[in-house]
C-alpha cells in the first residue's frame, strides 16, 4: 500500500466533531465528538485519492484538494 506522509496526521471538520487521525502504516482511527476512536481501520492513497476500510469492512472515499480532506459530505482540515 501506498503511504503518503504529506497526509500523514489529524484531519478536523472546522466545528471539530470528527477528527481522522492517519497513521502510519496505513491505519486511521476516527473520533466522533466526545467518542474517541468511534471507528478504526486502514486506508489507502492513490494519489489524492483515499480509500478507506473500517475494521468491520465498511468502506468510504474522499480526495484531498488544495490542502483540505472532502470525505462522505464532509470537510476536514490538517491541524498544524
Amino acid at each position: 500500500m501506498q503511504e503518503s506522509k504529506e497526509y500523514i496526521g489529524m484531519w478536523v471538520t472546522a466545528d471539530g466533531y470528527i477528527r481522522h487521525n492517519l497513521l502510519p502504516e496505513n491505519r486511521y482511527d476516527e473520533a466522533r465528538g466526545k467518542h474517541e476512536s468511534a471507528y478504526q481501520g486502514s486506508y489507502k492513497v492513490t494519489g489524492d485519492h483515499i480509500d478507506y476500510k473500517d475494521d468491520t469492512g465498511f468502506t468510504a472515499d474522499g480526495e484531498f484538494r488544495d490542502g483540505i480532506l472532502y470525505h462522505a459530505g464532509m470537510v476536514l482540515y490538517k491541524q498544524k
